[in-house]
């Protein structure tokens, strides 16, 4: 059940940003994720403004968009 714990919790983002073209996901563990924009045509599509309002969800195993309805798992980011 260990292996499981440690799991989970390597995949916590603690922030994210916007580059021009790239989502940024930065982990509590210090690792950083960049995914294309175009993976999520949403958020390719959103407003700044809109892509600024995000809050993290699940204690950090997701990140929310309310004014897009669009959530986002941070594990699948990882697959």
């Amino acid at each position: 059940m260990a292996t499981l714990t440690n799991r989970i919790f390597s995949h916590i983002a603690k922030d994210i940003d916007f580059l021009k073209d790239m989502l940024v996901v930065f982990l509590k563990d210090g690792r950083k994720i960049e995914i294309p924009l175009d993976y999520f045509p949403t958020l390719r599509d959103a407003s700044p403004k809109q892509r600024k309002n995000w809050r993290l969800i699940g204690g950090g195993i997701g990140i929310h968009w309310e004014d897009l309805d669009e959530d986002i798992s941070v594990e699948n980011l990882l697959h």
